[in-house]
């Protein structure tokens, strides 16, 4: 379901991203269209939602969780329109896990960046530390597909850089039924983030 505030934000900035951003998108086919998902790319931008969402509207929103601290009385009911929804960032959240998976049950897409935060410069083929597992658990646990995605241009919205978008198909984990939960999410984690970066690679 897309809110009232949330079909404005789209409508009023759909020129902008597809005049000065010259928006791309490619592998929309590759989207499920008959049950909720979560929907995974690289990080670069406090925008990354924006142009990886847009593809997407007017018939479907984004669902993302964002840091509690945003839901104070000013800017609670913005936060919720535009499809947020809170977590307690650092202390595993439970709750926000459980929302995210009855959220994608009832057929929601559920955005994800499992780097969790941005890169210092540019796109990193390594990490520091593993991305989180996040994603991962909450597909396994609301037993629904895991798409990866490409971003490219957000770090440069300033300099109006091309913004590119680049959905693949779902990434395979029905062989990790039988597996322990964690593993079976670092395993799951470990494809979706090469599928990301091949996608990035070829944007």
């Amino acid at each position: 379901m897309v809110t009232p505030f949330y079909f404005f934000l789209g409508a009023a900035t759909w020129p902008l991203i597809h005049g000065p951003y010259r928006y791309s998108v490619q592998g929309q086919e590759n989207l499920p269209t008959d049950t909720g998902y979560v929907l995974c790319a690289n990080h670069n931008s406090n925008f990354d939602p924006w142009p990886l969402g847009l593809a997407l509207w007017p018939k479907q929103q984004l669902r993302f969780m964002a840091k509690s601290e945003l839901f104070n009385p000013l800017l609670k009911s913005a936060m919720k329109a535009t499809g947020a929804f809170p977590v307690r960032r650092g202390e595993g959240d439970i709750d926000a896990m459980k929302t995210a998976m009855r959220l994608a049950k009832s057929g929601e897409i559920i955005a994800m960046f499992p780097e969790g935060t941005r890169p210092g410069k540019g796109l990193r083929k390594k990490f520091d530390a593993r991305p989180h597992t996040g994603a991962a658990r909450i597909a396994l646990g609301a037993g629904v597909p895991l798409v990866p995605a490409a971003l490219q241009g957000t770090a440069g919205l300033s300099r109006f850089a091309q913004l590119k978008v680049s959905y693949g198909k779902p990434i395979n984990i029905d062989d990790l039924a039988d597996m322990s939960h964690r593993d079976a999410a670092q395993i799951a984690t470990d494809r979706l983030m090469e599928a990301i970066w091949k996608l990035h690679a070829e944007l």
